[in-house]
């Protein structure tokens, strides 16, 4: 098991629907920092704008994760809101990162959100 100095999957097991996507978002942005994909600079707001499923058509794949999924997820965590629940964003990735096996630690993190979401 990797250890990021966090909580264990069992810990993760006995929290609530909010904190434990809170934890899954802040391992999902560490291991994105490590993979050396976190940016220090947004994309421009036309880009941000896109109205394309995982805006597909102006940014990177984990770009979305950065600058609109963990936005979106920390919005709703913060607000106390009810999160969405069925997600399947993991596919995605899984697809566009087939070739690159150096992240497959962050579709693992994103596996465990879906999954996350499904008991919702």
């Amino acid at each position: 098991m990797v250890s990021f100095g966090l909580i264990s999957r069992k810990q993760l097991i006995q929290m609530t629907q909010h904190e434990k996507l809170s934890e899954l978002l802040t391992r999902l942005e560490l291991e994105l920092n490590a993979a050396q994909l976190w940016q220090e600079r947004a994309p421009t707001m036309d880009k941000l704008a896109s109205q394309q499923p995982f805006a597909i058509d102006t940014l990177d794949a984990h770009e979305w994760l950065q600058w609109i999924f963990i936005p979106k997820m920390r919005e709703l965590l913060k607000n106390e809101q009810t999160l969405p629940s069925g997600m399947a964003i993991s596919p995605y990735f899984e697809q566009v990162w087939l070739d690159k096996p150096h992240l497959n630690l962050v579709i693992s993190i994103l596996q465990d959100i879906d999954r996350g979401s499904a008991s919702c």
